[in-house]
């Protein structure tokens, strides 16, 4: 029986593609479950227009997420820390839980598993740290990992 998907199903196929299936498959679980609909000629239009909708929705998404990715490209951080006797000896690892609280602090919101950090910074200097986004865009930024002065 031919079947167009409603939904990604595993060993069978992704969102709006046509497949062939078992009979007994399709009218058991896979219909009655919404994950798919026969494939009859109403049903094939329909879902022509859908890829249709779903690749405009695709293409003002990918817009927007390159407006966002180039704002926090070339962005720099500053984050202070304590210092132990010995220079460079830090209290704390910068992480990326912390670089994200301090782009929350800028107003920007990025959660902690788009930051891409091989390990956690230990020393004072300038570090390069890469943002993934969706659509495999990636923003670069500057942590900048200074001594915390005293007011």
């Amino acid at each position: 029986m031919r079947i167009i998907l409603l939904k990604d199903v595993d060993k069978v196929g992704k969102k709006y593609e046509i497949k062939e299936v078992k009979n007994g498959y399709a009218r058991n679980f896979l219909i009655p479950n919404g994950s798919a609909k026969p494939a009859t000629k109403e049903a094939v239009i329909w879902l022509e227009t859908q890829r249709e909708i779903e690749e405009k929705k695709s293409e003002k998404e990918l817009k927007k997420t390159q407006e966002v990715a180039s704002t926090f490209d070339g962005q720099e951080i500053i984050i202070p820390v304590k210092i132990g006797k010995e220079r460079d000896q830090l209290f704390e690892s910068i992480t990326a839980q912390k670089i994200s609280e301090k782009l929350k602090e800028l107003g920007l919101e990025i959660k902690k598993n788009q930051i891409e950090l091989p390990e956690p910074i230990k020393e004072l200097g300038e570090y390069p740290v890469k943002i993934k986004f969706e659509h495999n865009l990636e923003a670069e930024i500057k942590v900048i990992v200074v001594v915390e002065t005293k007011i």
